[in-house]
Formats: C-alpha cells, structure tokens, sequence
C-alpha cells in the first residue's frame, strides 16, 4: 500500500517539474525563478537560449524525482533516501544554476 502512495505522490510531483521545464523551454517571454518576481525582456540578451537553459535546469531536476518513484517499486528504502538527498541538495543547486543562467544571458 504505501508503493502505491508513494506512487501517487511523486508521479504528479515529477510531472510537475517536468511540465515547469517544457513551459520554460517554450516560453516565449524570460521565465522567471523566484514566485512573484519577473525577468524583462530587456534583461535577457539571449531569451530562447536563456528559456532553454532554464527548461533543462528544471528537467534535470524532475529527474530526481522520476527516479525516486521508480526506485520506489523495487526498493523504497532507496527511493527515499534519493528523494532527501535530490531534494536537500537539489534546491541549493537550482538556485545556483539559476544564477549562472541569469549571469550568462543578461543583458551588458
């Protein structure tokens, strides 16, 4: 029973990351990070290259947990230790991929 919550917890969670990764990829306008906060166009020299990265930036991220809710079929103990560890180390990474992202495609 508890494979089958993990399942139904981490499948919409997963495709929720990979669904911000295919908006980010395809958005026209910058796409932002931060809730609440926005990227102007002036901002970003490069916007579709700019876009892109941020699509794989999130896609990488999404892996982490499409691995886990596999993992979580065959070996839960691992599933969550891969869950905690992508998690608590994933978020800081994001932020700094983010910020390299940012610093690449700014606008001089």
């Amino acid at each position: 029973m508890e494979r089958i919550i993990w399942l139904v917890i981490l499948i919409p969670l997963s495709a929720l990351f990979t669904g911000i990764g295919i908006y980010a990829w395809r958005r026209k306008k910058p796409m932002w990070f931060w809730s609440g906060s926005t990227v102007g166009e002036e901002e970003i020299a490069d916007v579709p290259a700019y876009n892109r990265a941020n699509g794989i930036m999130w896609l990488c991220y999404s892996g982490v947990f499409w691995i886990s809710a596999i993992l979580g079929i065959f070996r839960p103990e691992l599933a969550g230790f891969v869950m905690a560890a992508g998690c608590l180390s994933g978020i800081p990474v994001l932020i700094v991929a983010y910020k390299k992202i940012y610093n690449k495609y700014r606008a001089e």
